[in-house]
């Protein structure tokens, strides 16, 4: 194992190790430009889902009223109790 050690710190060092740190700031830069461009369409997408919103809302004319219960324990007009009471 030492010997292999050895062989390898003598070796000279590949000439691309020298380039790499132009590739990796090419790399980050080129991901920081993405992140901007996304956070700019996320911005974009948010800002138009709010004004369909608040157009969508404003453009009904009927109040809201909430839907009734989905529950198996609400009570309603055909519950058994109230099919069977004659009133």
């Amino acid at each position: 194992m030492d010997d292999v050690l050895k062989r390898l710190r003598e070796a000279p060092l590949p000439t691309a190790l020298g380039q790499i740190d132009d590739a990796i700031i090419a790399a980050w830069s080129a991901e920081q430009r993405e992140r901007a461009a996304n956070s700019r369409i996320l911005w974009a997408a948010a800002l138009v889902a709010l004004g369909l919103g608040f157009a969508g809302g404003s453009l009904s004319s009927a109040p809201a009223q909430a839907a009734p219960s989905l529950s198996p324990f609400a009570m309603t007009a055909l519950a058994p109790s109230d099919l069977l009471d004659p009133r």
